[in-house]
């Protein structure tokens, strides 16, 4: 059976890194992708990709299973091509500040106004209304005024910077998708497509306070303070720990029976009565908890990282070893679950591409086609719009395509 997005239409428009993940993963389930890509020379100075290098082009996995044209949208006669193709468009996902894809005829109002079935996605950092709507920001800021920072690492110190993991990807490209998603279901009732709208901020808010303890504040409970929970390291039976040959390995034993397991495994059974409990995500730990960090910080020196994964093989424990990124991609369990794909470049056939982390038994996604270079597809596309090789040539000429 086909994936389940086969013949659905996608319009990718300003190419911020989230929003390329976010239509890659409807590209991966069959969605018909093209990237609306500004021209190199309309976007000099202001496009990083704009010097990119074969390496870069190779390495983005973002823009697989996708076609690419160039249209410069300050331009009219390519605003009328946009909305053409958005007329037979199912969805379309951009990423522009509020207020600039109306001044480029590709806003909401104006795509639905041609295409009422349209589902029109905005990820923004911080939505489409409210104070901050026009304030320009990146992961590390909407990280910071959402809280999430502030409860990052230990007190007294920097907070760590999580990459831009939180609000970038596990913010605004999944929940785009789900967004996405949501709205096409809606449509097979009502006929009609909606705007979904997806804040950076919004997301790593919302992320946040899905973390026990977190939540507590909200009905009534203490102020929580960074590095005073069960997630900040400092409890013993959730925690890293050095080892021998300078690794390091995790521990995540947080149910009592886990944790039992882990004190008798390392010879140290009678720590388990350093458990933890409730108060635990919201407090920091016990007095009686903190030696017990401070004794395992010492014996986990005593051997090596593999020593005491041979050691805590079979005690039914969670651990895990911090791996280095050539270690993940070599990692049994991620290449058993197909999570290291071949790239399918003949000028690099060692190169690899991350594969599709959702699973779907009956329909599942596939990777059809290599990441395409920019404006790869612009002439094919306009040719199916019914341009003449003349009028493609003179689009090029006045710099709208």
């Amino acid at each position: 059976m086909n994936p389940p997005l086969t013949g659905i239409r996608v319009l990718e428009l300003n190419r911020v890194a989230p929003g390329a993940f976010c239509t890659m993963m409807l590209g991966d389930m069959g969605a018909e992708v093209l990237r609306i890509e500004t021209p190199p020379r309309a976007a000099a100075g202001k496009d990083m990709d704009a010097t990119r290098d074969d390496l870069w082009e190779r390495s983005e996995f973002a823009n697989r299973n996708k076609r690419s044209m160039t249209l410069n949208l300050k331009a009219p006669e390519a605003q009328r091509i946009l909305q053409r193709l958005a007329a037979d468009a199912d969805v379309v996902v951009e990423g522009f500040r509020p207020g600039v894809a109306a001044r480029l005829g590709a806003d909401y109002a104006t795509l639905s106004e041609i295409n009422p079935r349209l589902v029109y996605c905005s990820l923004s950092g911080f939505g489409q209304d409210g104070p901050y709507r026009d304030r320009a920001g990146h992961d590390l800021n909407y990280l910071a005024l959402a809280g999430v920072l502030g409860q990052l690492g230990a007190p007294g110190a920097a907070p760590p910077i999580p990459l831009n993991l939180v609000a970038d990807y596990a913010g605004a490209s999944l929940h785009g998708v789900i967004g996405i998603l949501l709205a096409l279901l809606a449509r097979q009732s009502g006929g009609r497509g909606q705007h979904v709208d997806i804040a950076y901020l919004d997301t790593a808010f919302a992320l946040l306070t899905a973390v026990p303890g977190i939540r507590n504040y909200l009905v009534g409970g203490a102020e929580p303070r960074r590095g005073e929970n069960v997630f900040a390291g400092e409890h013993p039976y959730y925690a890293v720990y050095r080892t021998r040959d300078d690794r390091w390995l995790t521990v995540g034993c947080m149910e009592p029976w886990l944790w039992d397991n882990f004190c008798k495994a390392v010879g140290r059974p009678e720590l388990s009565t350093q458990r933890m409990h409730g108060s635990d995500f919201n407090q920091p730990p016990s007095a009686g908890q903190r030696a017990a960090k401070a004794e395992l910080d010492a014996l986990m020196r005593t051997r090596t990282l593999a020593e005491w994964e041979e050691a805590l093989a079979g005690a039914d424990v969670c651990i895990g070893a911090v791996n280095g990124f050539a270690e993940a991609v070599a990692d049994p369990q991620l290449r058993h679950r197909q999570m290291l794909l071949p790239l399918g470049d003949p000028r690099q056939p060692e190169a690899l591409q991350p594969g599709i982390a959702i699973k779907l038994g009956a329909t599942p996604g596939t990777i059809r086609s290599l990441p395409a270079r920019t404006g790869e597809h612009t002439a094919a596309v306009l040719r199916g719009l019914g341009y003449a090789d003349a009028e493609i040539d003179a689009l090029r000429a006045a710099g709208a395509v």
